[in-house]
């Protein structure tokens, strides 16, 4: 590619990474390699079954298992900057033509990372690498220097009904 931009999904609605899995297939498809890079995640969700169906797709996950019903530990943030020093790398490489760094805006939400580490990342990616980040609530400087900002707004969803996460669907 001769110019890679960087695009942010993010907001409360449902989405983002499915998004950014999306944009995944579309590149394999069309014979891209893809890299993502998963923060705050360790499951190994249907998701990344990507791995099985395509060659040139790795997925690496920097997470410590489920955060949202403890807070953040020391081992939380090793994991964030060691995501973050990895990710580095990949985007400096040339390796990989897309890279995904899927709740990357979660983790700095819940404070496992810098807001200046993740501009210096994103500043320094290489120019012809395309970049997706996703996760609730961007701040506003990294939606200043992303050329692609879309919000999920979640209108209705079924889990207000009960409904679990489903095999397949949601997970």
């Amino acid at each position: 590619m001769e110019k890679g931009y960087i695009h942010i999904y993010t907001g409360d609605g449902k989405g983002k990474t499915t998004a950014a899995f999306g944009l995944a297939v579309r590149a394999l498809c069309a014979g891209k390699s893809v890299f993502i890079g998963q923060f705050v995640k360790s499951m190994k969700y249907n998701e990344t079954r990507i791995t099985e169906k395509f060659d040139k797709v790795t997925i690496e996950q920097f997470g410590n298992g489920c955060m949202l019903t403890r807070e953040a530990a020391e081992e939380d943030r090793r994991a964030a900057h060691e995501g973050v020093l990895r990710c580095r790398e990949i985007l400096s490489s040339q390796t990989y033509d897309v890279v995904i760094l899927d709740e990357l805006t979660i983790a700095l939400y819940l404070g496992l990372l810098e807001l200046d580490d993740i501009l210096q990342l994103l500043n320094n990616k290489r120019p012809e690498t395309e970049l997706v980040v996703t996760g609730r609530y961007a701040p506003q400087e990294l939606i200043d220097v992303a050329d692609l900002v879309t919000e999920m707004r979640e209108i209705k969803h079924y889990y207000t009904q009960g409904v679990l996460s489903r095999d397949g669907i949601d997970r």
